[in-house]
């Protein structure tokens, strides 16, 4: 049986699989970069993204992370979930619109934890970013994914200078004292010529002047900084060699094509309906193409 990890060109292993599920999305927040997508004629259906997961576990891939779009407007994303193969972790990004009623369903088919995008704790910032006012429904999403155990439920909050960076210690408290949320404060890429940029050089200077513990985790060397009872982590891809120097990821697109790079759309490799060997060699050949983009 396979179980040989995957390695590219520059002994980067592969070892996390990030899946979109649809372009599709509810909101229409001002910074979305969609994965980096274009908008398919047609979704990569069910059955090719469980030959995918299968495949993926042969490999060695450990976990999986399915996003969109809005990968709750799935139909049978609780389908997908329940084939996630035995001792692969899977994840699950949301705008947490729709997370209140599929919460229950996600964990029982095995979904391990959620990220939930969140930007404002304020209903006119958030329809400002977001082009609706849905921030309600975003919080009770989150509460039934504590409430289930889709823990620890990561927050994401992209930074927009003039829009959202006051509100860093609302969110420090929103989470403080509750070890099942943690704070992601995430670097605005530029993709769709967004100009609210944010300066996380001073922010992060401050999370660790007033941080009691400051932990730099494996992955991407990305530190944590642990604060009165609150954990915030900064992630900053923009010119980040050690991002790129540490990317542990294969992605998915939602038109099926395993894509080797977010920040390239130049070497995708087209898996749509293929099986067994012929995907395997593809896999071998996605990640044949693998470079840092920032080196």
């Amino acid at each position: 049986m396979m179980n040989a990890t995957l390695k590219d060109p520059y002994n980067r292993p592969v070892s996390n699989l990030r899946i979109s599920l649809t372009p599709r999305c509810n909101l229409s927040c001002i910074y979305c970069h969609a994965e980096g997508e274009k908008t398919p004629d047609a979704l990569i259906d069910a059955a090719d993204i469980i030959e995918v997961m299968r495949v993926a576990a042969k490999f060695g891939i450990k976990s999986v992370k399915f996003t969109g779009g809005e990968p709750l407007l799935r139909s049978d994303l609780v389908q997908i979930v329940k084939a996630v193969p035995d001792g692969m972790e899977s994840s699950l990004t949301t705008n947490g619109t729709c997370l209140s009623a599929l919460a229950s369903d996600l964990k029982d088919a095995g979904l391990r934890r959620v990220n939930v995008s969140l930007d404002s704790l304020n209903h006119e910032t958030y329809k400002k970013i977001t082009g609706s006012d849905r921030l309600s429904d975003v919080l009770e999403g989150i509460q039934a994914a504590l409430d289930v155990g889709l823990t620890p439920v990561k927050l994401n909050m992209v930074v927009l200078h003039g829009i959202n960076d006051t509100e860093i210690d609302s969110f420090l408290a929103f989470v403080r004292g509750n070890r099942n949320l943690v704070l992601q404060l995430i670097e605005l890429m530029h993709f769709n010529k967004c100009d609210y940029h944010g300066d996380l050089n001073g922010v992060e200077g401050a999370l660790a002047a007033r941080s009691k513990q400051i932990i730099t985790r494996r992955m991407h060397h990305r530190k944590k900084y642990c604060l009165d009872g609150a954990e915030v982590e900064v992630v900053r891809p923009l010119h980040n060699t050690e991002f790129c120097a540490f990317c542990n990821r294969l992605r998915v697109t939602s038109d099926g094509k395993l894509k080797p790079c977010l920040l390239r759309n130049d070497n995708h490799v087209s898996i749509r309906g293929k099986k067994g060997t012929e995907l395997e060699a593809l896999f071998e050949k996605a990640v044949s193409l693998r470079e840092p983009f920032f080196k």
